[in-house]
């Protein structure tokens, strides 16, 4: 009696490692899509150039101020 029926050691591990169980653990670990940035994108050239272009109208269309003008379109852009 000293020979009891038991499962070999080996095939106990291999059964445990294909359970349900853990194949689905294995699909819960992908990889994640990186979060979105909170802030908004670079703005475009063209976005830039239309509110200076605004804002120097604004300003009556007298020259010498642009530089301010892109700053200003610039960093409102940006947020």
């Amino acid at each position: 009696m000293a020979e009891a029926k038991k499962a070999p050691a080996k095939a106990a591990k291999t059964a445990a490692k294909n359970t349900p169980a853990k194949a689905a653990v294995k699909t819960t670990t992908a990889k994640k899509a990186p979060a979105k940035a909170a802030k908004k994108s670079e703005p475009t050239y063209e976005q830039i150039s239309a509110l200076a272009h605004k804002y120097w109208q604004e300003r009556g269309g007298h020259h010498g101020s642009d530089a301010q003008d892109w700053l200003r379109a610039e960093k409102e852009l940006k947020g």
